[in-house]
């Protein structure tokens, strides 16, 4: 399957230019990252909507839950983890714990797409601490368009949400029957059969697919759902195909407990027991690297995808 690169955070720049000319209420905030996600064409255009407090996130937090008070829609985009990590406390306290209308955009988000800045700005913990907050709703595009669909999706939902989007260097492929992002949907993208099921999440979905092909053509037959929703999660969707296959693979640029393995085993755990393996960073702090030297490095490969979907069988 061939790939290409993308560029996620140019397409949020879009995306939100796009709504804000629709919406007067969209405002940019920033942290000393207009240059993160090349909005200069925002400023531009929406100077009385766009704000830059420097580089200060927990700041940058309590300004836009001061705008959300006020009825705006502030779009907080920095790097992931400073959102999730450096912030974490403002993001609880002050904007998840009121419920107020938030949205923010974490670039860099996993170990692959930090391999310009290095291990200070790769974040592969950012899915798993936001979960536990509620009200806050989590998206994982997989691609450009789906960054773009995930802005306008997110807009419409009264209360915080997250969307992680990558290095501006983001692996994609063409998938026949991907359809377009829809929040709180898992999608099933591709179904040969019933042997074992690959649970894909975000930028790594390429090495998925790719996975899938070559397992077909050794007589193993998968099905790929890919969760572009973390939370509110799609049990029912997910429930569905572990009672079909009973092996089940996750697959994630991220440490391996805290996201997408974590919540597929819980849905396991409560509503349909199968086998897992979850394929993630395993506890550990990855080196800075090319993305795809280091995804190959910590087991994040097609030969681990594949041995793992092999094991799995063999153990129902």
């Amino acid at each position: 399957m061939e790939t290409r690169q993308e560029n996620s955070r140019v397409a949020f720049k879009n995306a939100l230019i796009d709504l804000a000319q629709e919406n007067k209420n969209c405002v940019l905030v920033c942290s000393d990252t207009i240059l993160v996600v090349k909005a200069g064409d925002f400023e531009k255009r929406f100077p009385e909507r766009f704000i830059d407090v420097g580089i200060s996130e927990q700041s940058a937090v309590d300004v836009s839950a001061g705008l959300a008070s006020c009825g705006l829609i502030p779009f907080f985009v920095t790097y992931s983890g400073f959102i999730t990590m450096r912030a974490c406390e403002q993001v609880r306290s002050f904007v998840a714990y009121p419920n107020l209308n938030v949205k923010f955009i974490g670039a860099n988000g996993g170990m692959a797409s930090g391999e310009r800045e290095g291990v200070s700005h790769q974040f592969f913990e950012d899915i798993g601490i936001l979960r536990t907050f509620p009200n806050m709703t989590i998206c994982v595009p997989s691609n450009a368009e789906q960054v773009k669909d995930a802005v306008n999706e997110v807009a419409k939902v009264k209360g915080p949400c997250f969307i992680r989007i990558g290095s501006g260097r983001d692996s994609v492929c063409d998938i026949p029957g991907q359809t377009a992002f829809q929040l709180g949907k898992a999608q099933i993208i591709k179904e040969n059969g019933t042997d074992v099921a690959l649970f894909a999440m975000g930028f790594i979905l390429p090495r998925v697919m790719e996975a899938c092909e070559e397992l077909k053509a050794e007589g193993i037959n998968a099905t790929v759902v890919e969760v572009s929703t973390i939370k509110p999660l799609d049990v029912e969707t997910i429930a569905k195909v572990c009672n079909k296959t009973k092996a089940v693979v996750t697959i994630e640029d991220h440490q391996v407990n805290g996201a997408l393995g974590s919540a597929v085993a819980e849905v396991i755990a409560e509503h349909a027991p199968a086998r897992l393996k979850r394929i993630g960073l395993q506890d550990v702090f990855p080196e800075s690297g090319m993305p795809d030297e280091l995804l190959d490095k910590y087991k994040i490969a097609v030969i681990d995808i594949k041995e793992a979907a092999k094991n799995v069988i063999a153990n129902k």
